[in-house]
């Protein structure tokens, strides 16, 4: 597609979120995209090399979690492998101050030089670790307003990992597929976080839909 093409694709999708995109973020967009081709090459980040595929099933889909995070300022993404969806979000909303966490060390090279290329400041960083790690907890624990994950396959398992980074009255969201009820029995015996909140939403484009399971953490 031709980056005018592509630069309506973003526009529109993200105003159909409720997300409205400076000529700037566009840019970034289609820079990140750019970085993300050239690296997969070498690396493996994504299977979807289409340009209007990365748009919607990376750059849009990592978008809807936005309108719930409006009162946050501090993100945590857990599994970022190529940065979806915390760049994505700190992109859209400069303000956010975004973490990212992946235990592959060429994921992490690859979220650092995207960060550094896309200009996006000094409120985000890389990390290379698992959140289960001891210096990793003991530098980042309960400092977070929200923790989010589109990488975990269990929702329970997320819940666990995320449980200790997020401060109490923060939001924890798994990004899940439409058969994301199927799972809620896993957070059943996960104490500590209120009443899991399923929210269904189309990404923009395609049939395909996500579901943000979003969980309170009680104060």
């Amino acid at each position: 597609m031709r980056e005018d093409a592509l630069r309506e694709m973003l526009t529109k999708g993200a105003t159909g979120l409720g997300v409205e995109l400076p000529a700037q973020a566009i840019e970034r967009f289609l820079l990140y995209m750019k970085e993300l081709k050239a690296w997969n090459r070498r690396i493996n980040l994504t299977a979807i090399d289409d340009d209007s595929a990365i748009i919607t099933r990376h750059f849009l889909d990592s978008l809807l979690p936005a309108p719930y995070l409006k009162d946050a300022t501090t993100l945590l993404d857990i599994g970022a492998g190529a940065g979806f969806p915390g760049i994505p979000l700190k992109i859209a909303m400069p303000g956010l101050n975004v973490t990212l966490v992946d235990s592959v060390t060429k994921k992490v090279m690859f979220m650092r030089h995207v960060c550094r290329t896309l200009g996006l400041g000094k409120d985000i960083e890389a990390v290379s670790a698992r959140v289960e790690d001891k210096a990793v907890l003991a530098k980042y624990g309960a400092s977070f307003d929200a923790v989010i994950s589109r990488a975990f396959s269990g929702l329970g398992a997320f819940l666990e990992a995320a449980m200790p980074y997020v401060r109490p009255g923060g939001l924890i969201i798994a990004m899940k597929g439409p058969r994301a009820g199927e799972e809620l029995a896993e957070a059943a015996g996960v104490k500590g976080v209120g009443q899991p909140e399923p929210h269904e939403a189309a990404v923009p484009f395609t049939g395909r839909r996500t579901t943000l399971v979003i969980f309170r953490k009680e104060a």
